[in-house]
């Protein structure tokens, strides 16, 4: 009659993993003799080597018991379940080695390639990485609403970044990141900025917008203030030339004069 310490170096478990199946119920506990000891037999040795064997090919403990009891055809049934359920799990394993090789960049993260690609270009042009980390969380919040816009949506952006002038005028806004709100150059910037809505407005003249949901909106404007402290002032001082908003961007309808009553 064997220990279970005995028990444990002839099954080649743990004596630990011998309580944990005496816990699971799937090995019997032996009453105490009368030195207060639990004794185990040859049948409990070929017992918790069966169980060992079971759990070493990746059986859940919830599903040994059903094993150990099952006839040839409902063994051979079972374990063919087993091994279905252990092979989804290494197409999973490697679908999540493949997507944690992608996050080595950084950027990957709950990014599509297209956003990732952009980001990546304006570091190579030269972009402040505060700028940069801006773009990347307000693109994963659209990617996150509009996933199939975001192909389309990034297509425009990177023909926006090649162009010289709007690239020059992205740069600047990236050197303005930190300053005041009453920075002195925050009106020369808002003139230019203006000049490019006029003129993509002007463009675009016809065209149908891509629909953006009005909370996703408010979303990314409310990142936009936060993430500069000039933002408030710069969005004033384009509402005083005639334009409001920065994420959907509108033009302010004129006040309407007043009626003057006959006589007046």
């Amino acid at each position: 009659m064997l220990t279970i310490s005995q028990l444990a170096s002839y099954a080649g478990v743990t004596v630990r993993a011998v309580r944990h199946y005496h816990a699971k119920g799937l090995l019997p506990e032996p009453e105490r003799d009368r030195s207060g000891y639990r004794r185990y037999d040859a049948a409990a040795v070929v017992e918790l080597i069966r169980i060992r064997t079971l759990a070493e090919a990746g059986v859940p403990l919830s599903r040994v018991q059903e094993l150990l009891d099952a006839g040839p055809e409902e063994f051979s049934a079972a374990v063919a379940d087993v091994d279905e359920r252990l092979r989804a799990e290494i197409r999973e394993r490697r679908s999540h080695r493949e997507r944690i090789a992608q996050l080595a960049a950084g950027d990957s993260l709950a990014l599509p390639p297209e956003a990732v690609a952009y980001l990546q270009r304006m570091r190579e042009l030269g972009f402040r990485e505060r700028l940069i980390e801006v773009e990347r969380d307000s693109w994963i919040l659209i990617a996150a609403r509009m996933p199939h816009e975001v192909p389309a949506f990034m297509a425009i952006k990177q023909a926006q970044i090649e162009h010289e002038t709007l690239r020059r005028l992205y740069l600047d806004m990236g050197d303005l990141a930190d300053c005041s709100s009453d920075d002195p150059r925050l009106p020369e910037l808002a003139d230019r900025v203006t000049a490019f809505i006029e003129a993509a407005a002007a463009a675009s003249a016809g065209m149908e917008d891509q629909p953006i949901s009005d909370d996703l909106v408010a979303l990314l404007d409310a990142a936009f203030v936060q993430s500069f402290p000039c933002a408030p002032r710069l969005l004033t001082l384009l509402e005083e030339r005639g334009w409001t908003g920065w994420t959907d961007v509108r033009r302010l309808e004129p006040a309407a004069a007043p009626t003057r009553s006959v006589g007046g």
